[in-house]
């Protein structure tokens, strides 16, 4: 029991480290955080038994779950609910080309557009954002900006603006003063910018769409589908995680050069326990940590446990509410919003 102990600590020890390796120092490293939750439970339950059968053995899990206390801190939050919260109120969705339903046998759902216009934040950031000019009840920049009263800021990454066309889109009621790309990719990722003038104040706003998992999550609905696809996914999660680590350098420089405090949001497709997580909260805050409850788990397929859409922000942005909107299936994600308010600036300025 005491070697099967040890040895448990050790291999925790080298799952928790994991976060603090680039994928791009050792291959398939970024794996490995998918084991923490297993990890800190196996030592949970562990020191439960131990403790229970009166071993000093109980010591060995019981520091395992102390150093891994920031995982469980990262997963759960029980934070004050906050009524009617005032200040800067934003929202991030992927909105899966505003056709989920459609694309997955059904009809497209129009009332996707009626909740996101009826929403009260003042700015709507969104990935696999899908316009088409040709079609009123379709024109999501005429529907959600200009029906809306919002500024808007709409980077394309494929197609034509007078046409179809897909990319990302900042959608903003306060005035978009600088917008812009920080890197583009294929297919619906990238990551572009928008400063906004709050009150006296400006805020440089990102959106965010980093590599996709790739994951079948369809076919990892029962046995056989897992025992086919497992290899293959654990290529994909790889070279997934690989991309986003270089993805994630160009982001990081472009924050580190920006002259105002930073609204970072987005789909990130990284879990909490992730390199690029932690790389992020070195310098910015999560506002699910620090305003959420539960777990805020985002993603709306077979995988649900997963939260890959975040907000980050600068130190002097402070999150008075965190809502994941989960009663929204009009995507394979739930949308995400958050309450902010500057510490240099007060609710009766607004």
């Amino acid at each position: 029991m005491r070697f099967l102990t040890w040895l448990l600590f050790l291999c925790t020890l080298l799952v928790f480290g994991s976060v603090f390796i680039s994928p791009e120092d050792f291959p398939y490293v970024g794996l490995l955080p998918f084991l923490i939750p297993v990890a800190w439970l196996i030592n949970f339950f562990l020191f439960i038994i131990l403790t229970l059968s009166w071993r000093k053995l109980a010591f060995v899990p019981l520091a395992a779950l102390l150093i891994g206390y920031r995982f469980a801190e990262i997963t759960f939050q029980l934070n004050p609910k906050t009524d009617n919260p005032e200040g800067l109120q934003v929202l991030t969705y992927n909105a899966h080309l505003f056709n989920y339903k459609g694309r997955n046998g059904g009809k497209f759902d129009p009332n996707i557009f009626t909740w996101l216009q009826d929403h009260p934040a003042d700015v709507k950031v969104f990935q696999e954002f899908y316009q088409n000019s040709t079609t009123p009840s379709r024109n999501a920049v005429k529907l959600l900006g200009e029906d809306s009263g919002l500024e808007v800021s709409y980077q394309i990454i494929e197609g034509k603006p007078k046409r179809n066309s897909y990319g990302l889109a900042i959608f903003s009621r306060y005035p978009i003063v600088n917008d812009g790309k920080v890197f583009e990719a294929q297919h619906t990722n990238g990551a572009i910018f928008a400063d906004i003038k709050y009150n006296s104040d400006t805020v440089r706003i990102y959106n965010c769409h980093l590599e996709s998992m790739k994951i079948d999550s369809e076919s990892l609905d029962n046995i056989d589908g897992v025992k086919e696809k497992y290899r293959q996914t654990l290529g994909k999660l790889h070279r997934g995680s690989l991309e986003r680590s270089k993805q994630l350098k160009v982001l990081e420089e472009h924050i580190a050069n920006s002259p105002h405090p930073v609204i970072v949001m987005g789909d990130f497709n990284e879990i909490p326990y992730s390199n690029t997580y932690f790389r992020l909260s070195k310098t910015l805050k999560n506002a699910f940590e620090t305003a959420g409850r539960g777990f805020g788990f985002t993603y709306n397929k077979i995988l649900f446990f997963l939260r890959i859409d975040h907000i980050f922000t600068s130190q002097s942005l402070k999150a008075v509410d965190f809502k994941t909107h989960r009663e929204v299936d009009y995507s394979d994600h739930y949308p995400v919003s958050a309450t902010f308010q500057l510490e240099n600036s007060s609710p009766e300025s607004e």
